[in-house]
């Protein structure tokens, strides 16, 4: 039988460290791999993040180099390769280079399982490998599983199959009712998300065992594990869990989200960053560009010297004229209205009033 590899990437961001604390403290017996995708063009702060991880973890993160043994950076060789032209929303070479090809590169043909850190307020589902030896598990939602599974095991043509399955398992109260709405066909009024909530509502231990003894019959990884611990789990972790998690365990938040004063024309508000990656994420906000001028100017300077020959990290205005006193003074001003109109705006580390777009924009780099 094939042996399952346990990974989990750490992006430098606080869910996915700090899923690798909760793996650690909760699952000790997993042999789990950490490992980073390295784009050469992270914030200090990441890397500080990732040291910290280390010495909690008692583990070396292996760092994967997207170019080999070339001396350039990562980043920089692949903007050499792509003629200057800088990754966008519409043309995410950064993230297909720097982080996914890495990761498939690493994990070769090994059956995987990767755990990712998608929290369970998050209406997301992050990267899915259209690998078929690679199986991602949520550990932070409600429903671990990712919607391919949710979609085969839950599927009519499987009702009879998944009955089996679950008659098979130990019997309690809610079994009847729990049996009862696998055996319902979906329709257009009864769709698949509903039937899962009610599912994961009534009972969620009993449909993560019926799904993995379903599983045992595919081809995921996990049809080669007899025994699963995470079927167990029934956490649901948010935000302010993750930020407790890393300030308890010692490993701390990065320093970026942490918000910095400023004043503009007689009023006070205050900014961070909302995301780790490359200090010159095209997602970022305006008011997150500000903050690395004012914070991190050689890094803004960098930033502008990449834009050039018609492109820009911003569609509708240039670097530079972010840096137009009005401009910069109108941006700040906006973000402190904003701010004053968001219920969540006391939030230590403003990610409520930023809108945490960290997950939208950079999924994938979250693998």
């Amino acid at each position: 039988m094939r042996k399952v590899r346990h990974v989990l990437g750490i992006s430098g961001g606080k869910d996915s460290a700090a899923l690798a604390i909760y793996m650690k403290n909760n699952y000790p017996h997993l042999d789990i791999e950490y490992y980073t995708c390295d784009t050469g063009k992270e914030l200090d702060e990441t890397y500080k993040l990732i040291e910290n991880l280390e010495v909690y973890l008692g583990k070396k993160i292996i760092k994967l180099k997207a170019t080999g043994d070339s001396p350039e950076l990562p980043f920089d060789h692949f903007l050499k390769m792509y003629g200057g032209f800088l990754p966008s929303s519409n043309s995410r070479w950064c993230t297909k280079k720097l982080k996914l090809e890495p990761f498939e590169r690493y994990v070769g043909n090994d059956l995987v399982i990767s755990y990712v850190g998608i929290r369970g307020d998050e209406e997301r589902e992050g990267y899915i490998s259209t690998k078929t030896n690679i199986q991602s598990i949520f550990p932070f939602r409600k429903n671990i599983w990712s919607e391919d599974v949710v979609r085969s095991a839950l599927a009519n043509e499987n009702i009879t199959q998944i009955l089996q399955f679950h008659a098979g398992l130990e019997q309690n109260a809610k079994s009847e009712r729990f049996a009862e709405i696998l055996r319902t066909t979906l329709t257009p009024s009864f769709i698949l998300e509903r039937k899962l909530n009610l599912l994961l509502d009534l009972d969620t231990k009993q449909l993560n065992a019926v799904v993995h003894e379903f599983l045992k019959k595919t081809s995921y990884p996990l049809a080669t594990e007899p025994h699963f611990p995470l079927i167990d789990n029934e956490d649901i972790l948010v935000r302010d869990d993750i930020f407790k998690i890393l300030e308890e365990s010692g490993v701390g938040v990065p320093e970026y989200y942490k918000k910095v004063s400023f004043e503009i024309n007689g009023k006070t508000g205050a900014y961070s960053r909302s995301r780790s990656g490359c200090f010159f994420c095209f997602f970022q906000q305006k008011i997150e560009w500000i903050w690395l001028y004012e914070q991190h100017p050689e890094l803004f300077k960098k930033a502008m010297e990449y834009e050039g020959d018609g492109y820009t990290w911003m569609q509708d205005e240039k670097l530079e004229e972010l840096l137009v006193p009005e401009r910069m003074a109108k941006i700040k001003e906006d973000f402190i209205k904003r701010a004053s109109k968001n219920q969540n705006q006391q939030s230590s580390y403003l990610l409520d009033i930023l809108d945490e777009q960290e997950g939208v924009g950079c999924a994938a780099c979250f693998i």
